[in-house]
């Protein structure tokens, strides 16, 4: 289509640009489908020498019999699916533990005032503390230790003390989260709520909290996704997950095919999450560019 084309669809709407104009915007096209095309070559040439090293290799026969068979994969499938329900229930059960104890926590870290000292210091304790223990650690405490101690009451199934190691963990990490959102408030605003009127709960429960949370909502979310993947370490301790399942295939057959398939399970349910948590920060980071509400 040529300029005049171009002006002459334009002024049918009622609208004429210059043809400047047009002329930038046909560049910008030209451009963009300059740039696709290079990606895409760049792509697909970088996808086949990868193939080529990979597939020239010495061991790849071998290698593919042992980890991508297409039987065992078969095999494989219908009882890593069936284990993964356990992960996705550890997924939702946990992580509403989780965010509620991280705001608790992190509230706990905000009190003001000299008598509160011995809270915030037992609440920061717990955070440092959980935050440098390694999960796998805590799991294996929580999952060999604690039925070792032999206290009445108290349960022995692995996938309980499991989840209760990941919510030990993950709220030491939410709470530091919700901690930042708090911070990042501007001091100004809770000036302005308490000379409203509104008293130190009030402030934080109608000013600071909603502020708080909408800017940490992109953190959170990857927080859950990193604990959606964390779920499997459970089977250290005998529960019967994805991963747990293709454990036991992978021993019985000595073929590895199972631990890929689970792990390919697990990548099809991180990658949703994980765009949907980069548009919400994309769109929150629009929103603030334009001068909306965070």
């Amino acid at each position: 289509m040529t300029v005049e084309d171009e002006q002459a669809a334009a002024a049918a709407d009622g609208y004429l640009p210059s043809a400047r104009r047009i002329e930038r915007e046909r560049h910008k096209r030209a451009r963009t489908r300059r740039a696709f095309a290079v990606a895409a070559a760049s792509t697909l040439a970088t996808a086949a020498a990868l193939y080529a090293v990979i597939v020239d290799s010495p061991g790849w026969q071998r290698t593919r019999e042992t980890f991508f068979s297409a039987h065992y994969a078969r095999v494989a499938f219908p009882d890593v699916v069936h284990g993964l329900w356990l992960n996705l229930r550890l997924l939702a059960v946990c992580g509403a533990v989780v965010l509620v104890a991280g705001l608790a926590v992190a509230l706990l870290r905000t009190l003001r005032g000299p008598v509160f000292f011995p809270v915030r210091a037992l609440a920061t304790a717990y955070v440092d503390f959980f935050r440098g223990l390694p999960l796998i650690i805590c799991i294996l405490v929580s999952v060999f230790g604690v039925p070792a101690l032999r206290l009445r009451g108290v349960t022995n199934d692995p996938v309980t003390l499991g989840g209760f190691a990941l919510c030990l963990t993950y709220t030491a990490y939410v709470a530091e989260v919700f901690r930042a959102g708090i911070e990042s408030v501007h001091p100004s605003q809770r000036a302005a709520a308490r000379s409203l009127g509104l008293s130190s709960a009030q402030t934080m429960r109608y000013v600071v909290l909603p502020q708080a949370v909408r800017r940490v909502v992109p953190a959170l979310l990857n927080d859950l996704v990193s604990l959606q993947k964390d779920t499997g370490l459970v089977s250290i301790g005998g529960a019967v997950d994805a991963v747990y399942a293709a454990q036991i295939i992978a021993s019985r057959e000595f073929n590895y095919t199972p631990y890929v398939i689970a792990g390919l399970v697990f990548v099809a349910i991180t990658i949703p999450m994980t765009r949907f948590t980069d548009w919400v920060a994309s769109r929150m980071n629009r929103r603030q560019s334009q001068g909306g509400t965070v």
